[in-house]
């Protein structure tokens, strides 16, 4: 069995309310909700909340909701693995036994079914405990710099100042979409970024974190920009 879990907590202080605010015409989670319906990869989709709200519009677009999240795991300082642990451990209560577990973001509208597939493929076809979606930094991270607390500029990485860009290796980041994991990593809490994960390469065009209103607007401009109908063909966001 392949269980997808979407945390969405009630509380959210840089955009209120984000989970369920309205985004091209749908609540926000519904976007993550649908896609990981519509993509079959899933025996069933479940939300973890705290908030009757969220429960509701996630039951109807066909979620379960099928416990209300603890209060101690729905704070600003509760992780996602402890969320998701919670659920891998809520369904051994019942008796049920994931082979697969996939934390799906409620604030992803940017997700496709068929990336959700071949993370599924690559985690049961590998020695991995974890495959995620990442993309690459849009400048090397290795040139970065910083404004110290004497108003100075400080290189992060002051031995490459004159590296040449080329020769710089590709550095990844989360891409904030969906984490698929074995049922045990979960429960034993291990870390995502580690040897034993694998990613799914998203392009950066399409990956947009949501967590200010700044974000929420960047990603009202790319939606509409994916959602354009094409003068020369029709374009449709992928699912």
């Amino acid at each position: 069995m392949k269980v997808a879990v979407i945390p969405a907590r009630g509380g959210s202080k840089r955009i209120p309310r984000k989970n369920v605010r309205e985004f091209a015409d749908k609540p926000m989670i519904a976007h993550s909700i649908e896609c990981a319906l519509n993509s079959s990869a899933f025996d069933r989709v479940i939300v973890s909340t705290d908030d009757e709200q969220i429960a509701e519009i996630a039951r109807r677009h066909c979620a379960e909701v099928p416990f209300m999240r603890p209060a101690e795991l729905s704070n600003d300082h509760a992780g996602t693995t402890e969320v998701i642990a919670h659920a891998v451990g809520w369904l051994r209560d019942q008796r049920i036994v994931p082979s697969a577990v996939c934390c799906i973001y409620a604030t992803a509208p940017f997700i496709r079914s068929e990336d959700l597939l071949k993370g599924l493929a690559l985690l049961e076809a590998g020695k991995w405990q974890y495959v995620f979606s990442a993309t690459t930094y849009g400048f090397p991270i290795f040139r970065s710099f910083r404004i110290n607390t004497s108003s100075e500029l400080e290189m992060f990485y002051p031995e490459h100042f004159s590296t040449r860009s080329q020769d710089l290796p590709e550095a990844l980041h989360d891409a904030g979409q969906f984490y698929w994991g074995r049922p045990q990593a979960w429960l034993d809490h291990a870390k995502v970024f580690d040897r034993h994960s694998t990613v799914v390469m998203i392009p950066r065009w399409r990956v947009q974190d949501i967590d200010t209103p700044e974000d929420w607007e960047r990603a009202q401009v790319l939606w509409r920009v994916l959602n354009t109908p094409d003068p020369n063909g029709p374009r449709k966001q992928g699912r």
